[in-house]
């Protein structure tokens, strides 16, 4: 140990700074939120251990009338639409900047990313106007064809939906830039062997781009479904009032407990089913899509 910090020890001082903060403001939550999903807490009076000491997990599945379960199955709903969407449409439109010159890649790719560095928030509360259901645009459109008004975010029947719909049409601009880098860098040999064969365009895009950009389609997969679980800003922002928990996800569940009803125990417990399952998902996501073969 003396010898491998005479030798190395020094290098560990430039990473220190990130170390540090990560340990404070990311390792030391953390823990203490584990601490705390097995403890009535209470910011006068402190943390108290319960018993049976997985009573918070219990009530995170059963307290008012399991809307716990409910937020779990549209946070799976919006999930599994918006990364499908994000994935396909990524891949689409990578493909048609491919065959581009390099000055007209970068330039869609920028044209494309640039949407990515607007906050949540603003995106939100864009398609908040949109969606109105007096002036928005969405509801212009409807009219200017002869079709009735839509109440998109104040129908509990149709306003899931609609914060879908909004995230759908928005430009996936992490997946069309990743992928055009990884389509890149895939080596010309294999399209030129295939060219002698006679394959078309498509039987080249389906034989030999796909499958060698795997690896990047099962970190976009890994990425955007994370996201999505995670989704918060956007339905806080399109739907505060949750239109009769039509609009409820995880997050939202964890924020109303702990920072509305003052419920720590409960939301850290949710939080941390939240943990296992975006962890499971990625291990079957890994299980499935990951593979040996990567340009």
């Amino acid at each position: 140990m003396r010898q491998f910090l005479r030798k190395h020890g020094w290098s560990y001082l430039f990473i220190l700074p990130s170390m540090t903060t990560f340990t404070v403001f990311v390792l030391i939550p953390v823990l203490w939120a584990f601490v705390i999903s097995f403890q009535r807490y209470s910011l006068a009076r402190g943390g108290r251990w319960i018993d049976p000491f997985y009573a918070n997990y219990i009530d995170a599945f059963t307290q008012l009338n399991s809307l716990f379960v409910r937020s779990i199955q549209n946070t799976l709903i919006y999930t599994i639409f918006t990364v499908t969407a994000n994935i396909i449409v990524g891949l689409a439109l990578a493909s048609m900047i491919q065959p581009l010159s390099n000055r007209m890649r970068t330039f869609f790719r920028a044209a494309y990313y640039l949407p990515a560095v607007t906050s949540a928030l603003v995106i939100g509360m864009t398609w908040a106007y949109i969606f109105n259901a007096q002036w928005g645009f969405a509801n212009y459109l409807l009219r200017m064809i002869g079709l009735p008004p839509v109440r998109w975010l104040s129908n509990p029947d149709i306003a899931l939906a609609s914060v879908t719909l909004s995230a759908i049409l928005t430009v996936p601009a992490t997946a069309i830039v990743l992928y055009s880098a990884a389509m890149g860098s895939i080596p010309t040999e294999f399209y030129e062997a295939a060219d002698l064969d006679g394959a078309s365009g498509i039987q080249k895009w389906w034989n030999i781009t796909v499958p060698l950009i795997k690896s990047t389609t099962l970190y976009l997969v890994v990425l955007y479904t994370i996201a999505s679980f995670e989704v918060f800003e956007r339905i806080y922002v399109m739907v505060p009032s949750g239109v009769g928990n039509a609009t409820q996800t995880i997050v939202t569940q964890i924020y109303n407990n702990g920072f509305k009803d003052l419920n720590f125990g409960v939301a850290s417990a949710q939080a941390f089913v939240l943990f296992l399952m975006v962890a499971a998902v990625a291990v079957i996501q890994f299980r499935f899509l990951r593979s040996d073969v990567e340009y």
